[in-house]
């Protein structure tokens, strides 16, 4: 039989009952890290809403990791005990709870979004940044914010900082755990020579440059159980064909070094490394084609995502066998219900929440 959207997926021991996610957004809601009623409504709504995985946004691993001041952390476990309730809620729902555990790198200690994403001085609340290098990140205002480069002991540190963030959100009661590699932050800086310039073990070859997203994986896997599955979010491409830079081929080659990591399904999304970066024009299911030629190359699962916003459509990534997971952040932010939704214009029977039969579709 084919597999379609509504299929179940089992990773490990874990059994997704579809195969819609909700990608990871960041709210930049939070206060010190800490989970409040937006995220709890953010998250649970989606829930709700029939997505058979719903992950938090990035969620940082050290108070330093931190996009803003407004991201999500998990650098305690008053942090762990907060978001437990949210995981709890996922769960009740019928949804697998997920946390992406992440690293903002070189760009971090930044204003929100709203606020035009400007880095913050040490006079305003933010806090030292670091990276392979020392150059910082080149925000498209000429602003820029000091940057330190890493020593062998600043990434031994992140590695356990990870390790430690997994075990925390083990016990919140998440049953995924994703590592952040994408979007410029801190393990994609390390992976794109665009940003690693390094001499030592962490820079210089391919087997290099992967060295450190190999080693948080590993961290991670080792205190995930075996019944649960570990996910790890990458960018396929940088987006910068003028220069040397992270590619698909790459990813690909990328993609069998993760699962030996102990990984269990690829994320495959794009970009974030450089503002130079030519991106394509998003039309419907964009990045696709990257998720494709990342799960040609491996045997474990792989997420598809961007500009994915029709059951028709998603539903097609899956039977065609693109990818194992339709990976939808927009449209979720315009619609928490899509999988419900999705149900009835496929013709599938999946249950409603009881508080919500009486609105089921005719």
């Amino acid at each position: 039989m084919t597999d379609s959207l509504f299929s179940s997926l089992a990773l490990r021991g874990t059994e997704l009952p579809n195969r819609v996610m909700v990608s990871p957004m960041c709210q930049y809601s939070s206060e010190d890290g800490m989970p409040n009623d937006w995220h709890l409504v953010h998250l649970g709504s989606r829930a709700v809403g029939g997505a058979g995985v719903v992950m938090t946004e990035a969620t940082a691993v050290s108070p330093e990791g931190r996009i803003t001041p407004g991201d999500l952390g998990i650098w305690s476990d008053e942090h762990a005990d907060a978001l437990s309730d949210i995981a709890a809620f996922v769960r009740g729902q019928g949804s697998v709870p997920a946390i992406q555990l992440a690293h903002a790198g070189r760009k971090a200690s930044k204003t929100v979004p709203w606020e035009d994403s400007l880095p913050i001085g040490a006079d305003d609340g933010g806090w030292e940044t670091v990276a392979p290098g020392s150059e910082p990140y080149p925000y498209e205002s000429e602003e820029t914010a000091a940057t330190r480069e890493m020593t062998a002991d600043d990434v031994e540190t992140v590695i356990d900082d990870f390790r430690a963030a997994a075990e925390r959100a083990l016990d919140a009661g998440f049953e995924i755990a994703e590592v952040h590699a994408a979007h410029g932050y801190l393990l994609h800086e390390f992976l794109s020579p665009v940003t690693n310039r390094r001499d030592d073990d962490y820079g210089g070859s391919f087997e290099n440059r992967t060295r450190l997203v190999r080693e948080v994986t590993a961290a991670v896997r080792e205190v995930w159980p075996d019944d649960k599955p570990v996910f790890v979010r990458i960018s396929a491409t940088d987006w910068l064909p003028d220069r040397e830079s992270w590619d698909v081929e790459q990813s690909a080659r990328l993609g069998p070094l993760l699962a030996d990591a102990g990984a269990d399904l690829i994320d495959v999304s794009a970009g974030g490394i450089h503002p130079d970066q030519q991106v394509p024009e998003p039309g419907p299911g964009y990045q696709v084609t990257y998720a494709e030629r990342v799960k040609e190359n491996t045997d474990i699962a792989v997420g598809a995502v961007g500009g994915i916003t029709e059951a028709e459509q998603a539903d097609q990534i899956v039977r065609n066998d693109r990818a194992d997971l339709a990976i939808l952040a927009r449209e979720h932010l315009r619609n928490p219900y899509f999988s419900l939704e999705a149900a009835h214009e496929l013709d599938e029977d999946v249950e409603w929440p009881v508080q919500y039969q009486r609105g089921t579709f005719e």
